[in-house]
Parts: structure tokens; sequence; C-alpha cells
């Protein structure tokens, strides 16, 4: 094949999936045509595309800093000449044409050529003149495999040598719309199925089984290039890798339910907290944990109750278990290689300051693990080979020498891609915010906003869908003081927050509904004027477990004062009291230096919280265990020398995010503290989706 550069792909169905494959391509700067023989699709789509481009180009990986002006290099694509395959495709040129074929691009950092501008896209009723001089065609046409099979008939007539012709289908295999197709162009037929772009970024290429080797390869390319997570199935499967998976899912929920095991909402209520939560394991890595000999054994005893195929279990005791590879309790490992840290105890270790001692020994009643940042602006958070999260962070407004006159409109909320680096302002505007987190349930962030000062009683609660729109007031200001960090509690539908100045902790639902304080520690200015502030009422972090029923929040006293506290009671205040009289209140942690956000990690009941105090025990990242009795000495500092350190969220068994007032993003994984990006902002809550 020639540089496709200058060639277009070409998406055959202007629907909802249809659409968001044209604006993957155009945000990686590929010029695009749309077909379909609706003319309504096509206007629906190029108004999807117009709304939504900034979402797909924040997956992009090519970023501002690293483009070079570079010249044509025509010819570049590494593997693909003459219509052959020879590997992958290194440095394929991939930049965007315009109307007359010019090209105008820049390299990034992997040599790969792109646009200085977004790509273009022209939408198409006759197939014919859509797929013309078109490098690659994507199928995203209904359902149907008598219409599939004759789309790939006419696309093989219509279209270059050496072109390449791919399924969107979910649930065929390419393979079976080959009936109309060319013994030649087999060779460059596979299924490339999309979830749902930009939210969802997988994509499964599968081969129709003729697939000539290297275009899988030269496709996964391609796909990384667009910010997606490109898999290749290892052979021909119905349902690729997720559908196959998906469906035993829900073949099984039903059987449950048939069976009158258990009711929908108990199924989601169980999924929901087993692997859901942060620190919730994947599926293999949880099977490593619990053991494969144990996973075997509780497999035969479905085997022998169920009659189910015993196949699998045999595969895994000659594979895995036989070797003795059982996960992270072998040496060997087992699904996955035993990392060196998994090998190691994890205990706290290195080198501390002023004589204190590590490994487990206290200094001042106090564990240190002082591990140091690594110093670089921008780095990956991947993590075991696995991609986080997209992380939504808080800039309260504060930092990059904003004038004074304007730093009360001046926050905003940022995404942030781990896999591309991009950060995109997804809402601006807001007048300090604080604290966020978000429901996946409801798919919505929630946040608070302090208002224009801490002492104008002017905070405020509000929501958004994902992607910043549809913003909506829960508390409208005024409602209460200064509302700081807050938590979604997503089994319940309710938010539960802290309100500093207003000396409370709150509950409400999503809608802002049922608003009720369910800890009252003192009045307010607005109740008792004459009465001096007591900073070491004020209530900042909140963590809850509505599993066991517990609150916990953090009343961080005068700043930098060591008079900080972290308090627990139950989730409901007890009959005949109030939040002003409530009995269950208990202490457990007091003389800290300036507690401030609070993350419950509820599977191994150890608490989280971030510090904004002096150095040496300030300005760090702490934990204790609250499973039993919480002990002075217990506390254990897990990162320290932070910058004003404010959000903090669980990415994973021992991984943390946090965020400072410094301008900085760290992820802090078993006592390792690395810089994420740093920049003049100031940085408050934390989410993670």
């Amino acid at each position: 094949m020639e540089n496709p550069a200058p060639r277009p792909v070409a998406v055959l169905g202007a629907g909802v999936l249809g659409r968001r494959i044209a604006a993957v391509f155009l945000a990686a700067q590929y010029p695009v045509h749309i077909y379909d023989p609706s003319a309504d699709s096509l206007a629906a789509a190029t108004e999807y595309i117009n709304a939504h481009i900034s979402e797909f180009k924040a997956l992009f990986p090519l970023k501002d800093t690293d483009a070079h002006t570079h010249e044509d290099t025509n010819g570049a694509t590494n593997g693909m000449v003459n219509g052959t395959v020879n590997g992958t495709a290194n440095g394929t040129a991939n930049g965007t044409a315009n109307i007359n074929g010019k090209v105008n691009g820049t390299v990034n950092r992997n040599g790969v050529k792109h646009a200085l501008k977004p790509g273009q896209h022209d939408t198409f009723i006759d197939l014919p003149a859509a797929v013309a001089n078109a490098w690659l065609v994507i199928e995203a046409v209904p359902e149907v495999l008598d219409l599939k099979t004759k789309i790939f008939g006419e696309v093989d007539a219509y279209t270059a040598p050496d072109c390449i012709i791919v399924s969107n289908s979910s649930s065929y295999k390419s393979r079976l719309m080959l009936g109309e197709v060319s013994d030649e162009r087999r060779k460059r037929v596979a299924n490339m199925h999309f979830t749902m772009p930009p939210g969802v970024r997988t994509v499964e290429l599968m081969t129709c089984g003729e697939t000539e080797m290297g275009i899988l390869e030269m496709l996964k390319e391609v796909l990384n290039g667009c910010g997606l997570l490109p898999v290749i199935v290892r052979r021909e499967c119905t349902g690729f890798v997720f559908n196959r998976l998906w469906a035993a899912i829900k073949r099984e929920i039903i059987t449950i339910l048939a069976d009158q095991v258990s009711t929908p909402a108990e199924i989601d209520m169980l999924w929901d907290n087993m692997f859901r939560l942060p620190g919730s394991q994947l599926p293999c890595r949880l099977m490593d944990q619990i053991g494969l000999d144990t996973v075997a054994f509780i497999e035969d005893n479905y085997i022998q109750e169920r009659g189910l195929d015993s196949r699998p279990v045999e595969w895994l005791r000659e594979k895995y278990i036989d070797s003795g590879r059982l996960g992270l309790k072998s040496s060997e490992g087992g699904l996955y290689p035993l990392t060196p840290s998994a090998k190691t105890e994890k205990k706290p270790n290195g080198v501390k300051p002023n004589g204190m001692k590590a490994n487990g020994v206290k200094a001042n009643g106090v564990n240190i693990n002082g591990s140091k940042a690594n110093g670089a602006t921008d780095n990956s958070i991947r993590t075991g080979g696995v991609d986080p999260e997209t992380v939504y962070v808080l800039d309260v407004g504060l930092g990059a020498n904003t004038e004074l006159s304007t730093f009360t409109s001046a926050g905003k909320i940022l995404r942030y891609s781990p896999v591309t680096g991009k950060r995109v302002p997804i809402i601006q505007g807001q007048s300090l915010p604080d604290g966020i987190d978000i429901s996946r349930k409801a798919d919505r962030i929630f946040w608070t906003s302090m208002g224009r000062a801490t002492h104008t009683c002017d905070g405020a609660v509000y929501s958004a869908k994902l992607d910043g729109t549809d913003i909506r007031t829960l508390l409208p200001p005024g409602s209460v003081h200064t509302p700081k960090q807050l938590v979604v509690e997503d089994t319940t539908e309710m938010l539960y927050f802290c309100d500093r100045e207003g000396m409370s902790v709150h509950r409400m639902g999503f809608d802002g509904t049922a608003h009720e304080t369910l800890v009252q520690t003192g009045p307010t200015k607005q109740q008792s004027p004459s009465e001096p502030f007591d900073m070491t009422r004020w209530c900042v972090g909140i963590a809850v477990d509505i599993t066991r029923g517990y609150i916990y929040w953090t009343q961080k006293g005068p700043s930098k004062g060591g008079q900080g506290r972290i308090f627990r009671a139950g989730v409901e205040i007890p009959a005949g009291q109030t939040a002003e009289s409530r009995s269950d209140i208990e202490l457990l942690l007091s003389g800290l230096p300036d507690p401030i956000d609070l993350e419950l990690d509820v599977r191994t009941q150890t608490l989280y919280w971030t510090d904004r105090g002096e150095h040496p025990f300030g300005c760090s990242l702490n934990r204790v265990d609250v499973s039993g009795e919480v002990a002075q000495a217990d506390r254990i500092i897990v990162a320290r020398h932070f910058n004003e350190p404010i959000g903090l969220k669980l990415a994973g068994p021992g991984r943390v995010y946090v965020a400072d007032l410094g301008g900085r993003f760290y992820c802090v994984e078993q006592g390792k503290k690395t810089t994420i990006w740093e920049d003049e902002g100031s940085y408050t809550g934390i989410a993670i989706c």
C-alpha cells in the first residue's frame, strides 16, 4: 500500500456508533468519508461530530509541546508496500489531507505524521464515491448479515486492491461476510469492533481466517495512535473477548434469577461492592490473589453439582497449577508473572529525617515512609500494564498568578486522560470548588463550591454530566456556608459532605432533596454572631462506610496548629437525638498537624487522609487501620513532602492519587510517590471514573 496519508478512511453507516468511529479518526487528523443512504442521518452525524470533536481530541496522544514542523514524508509507511504487509506499521503516516489532497503535517514523538488542524470529513449517499481511493473502509451498518455481505461485495468492487475492509460487527465473524468478496481481497478483511468511544476506548481486532499477516498489527498501531485501547483476538471467536465474557455474566445472572436465588437489585449491589470500589481487583488479578488452586477447587464443586464442562479447569491445572504457578502465593506467579514488588512484603522503608527510623520502627508514635517524588513534570500513571480510569480534578482557581479580583470565578473542573496526558477543562467559571465525586450509577459529577470567600456563607453544591454539560444546582449559594469534601454513596443514591465554617456534616439525595445535617459540632456565626470561630470544630474531610454504617470526618483545627482530629459516628442519628446532641461520636485520632480530606478502603478498612500541616509530619499522606480499636501510634505516614495536599482518591490496592495546592498531581503506590504533572494550577478534589 502506498502512504495512506492523503487517502481517506471511509465509514459506512452514520448511526450512533458510525459517527463516533468517524470522530475518532477525524480527531487523529485523518480525512474521513461518511456514507449513509439517509441524508438526515448524515446531517445528524455532522452535527454530533461538530459538537463533540473536542472530547475525541482529548483522547489523542499528540500534545502541542510535542509538535514540530516537518516536511511531508511521502512513503514514510514502513511495512505497507505495493499492497503487501511486511511486519508492523511503525511510522505509518496518517496526516490529514485537505480537499485538494495537500498534506500539512507534523511529526509527534512516535514519528507518526499528523496534521496541525483537526481532520476534515465529507458525507456521501453514493457508496462508490464514498469508498473511492479509501485505504480503510469500516462497515458500521445494522446487524443484518445479508446486508453486511452485500456491502462487503460492493466495497470490494469499488475500492483499490490494497484497501482494507473491516466490520464493526459485535456478533458476526467477518468470515461470514465474504460470500461476495474476491479471494485476493480476503487477505485484507477483518473485524474491528469499537465499543462506544470516547467514553469506552476499547477496540477488538479479529482475523477473518484469511487475513494477511501484519494487517492486524498495523491496524492496532493506527488505533493506538488515535488514543484507543485495541486488542487482537488471538483466534476467531464469536463474541470476540468482551462480548463472550459479558454473555457468560448475563447467562449466570439470568440463571440465578430463574432459580429464585436473588433479585436484580441484590445482584447489582453485590457486583457494585465487589468489583466497582476503588480498591477492587480486576478478575484475573483477583484469581491470582485468591490462588489458582483454590479457584480450581471451587470450580470442581460447581462441575460436580451442576454438570458443567470440566475442560477449562483441567486446562488450568495442566497449564498453571501442576507447574506450581498458583498466583501471588507462588514464586512462579500465576496468570500474571510475579513482579518484584509482589515478592516482598510491603513494609514502610526509606531514609528518614532527623534520625527517624523506618522498617516499622516508630518515631514519636508514628510509622513513616519517606519515599520521594521523582520530580518529573508529566509521567504515565499506568500500573501493571493496566490503564487507570479517567481522572477528574478540581482547580480551585488560586494559582497561575490569577488576578485577585477574578479568582472567585477562576475555578474549573479538568478531565485528565492518563493514557494521552491531556488535561481538558470541561467546566469553568466556578467559585472556589473544593470537593468532587462521581456517581457511576447516575453517570454524573457532583461538586461543592465554597463561594466568594470563607466568611460569606454562600456555598453551593452542583452536578453535571460526565462531559460537563447539563449543569444543575442542587443547593443554591447560601444554602450552606463553606462546603468542602463531598463523597457519593451510589447504593443509596446519597451525597455526603462537610461544611467547614458551618461546622457540620451533611447528607442529601442526588437531586438535592432530603438535605439534612448529620453532625453539628458548634454554632455558626449566623446562629451566634458574638461567639468567636472555634477552628477545632471545623469539619473538612469525609468518608462513608455504608455497609458497616459509619461516617468518618476530619476537624482540622487552626492552620498547621497540631490540633487536628478524626471522628467516626453512625450513618444515622440515634433515635431521639439530634445532630448537635448525638452521643455515638467516637474520637479516633487527635493531635494531628492539619488533617484535610479522607478516603476509606472499605475492603481492608484502611482510612487514608491528607494533612497540610508543618513538615515533617504534615504535608503528608497518611493511613490507619480502622477495623478495630484505633491507637495514636497506629498512624502511618505513607508519603510526605507534598505542597499543601488536599484531594486524594484510591485508584487500586495500595495506589492513591493526591493533588495539592502547589500545582502538583501525584500517584503514590506502595509508598513510592511519583509526580504525574506539575504546573501553575492549584488543585483540591479528585474523582475517578
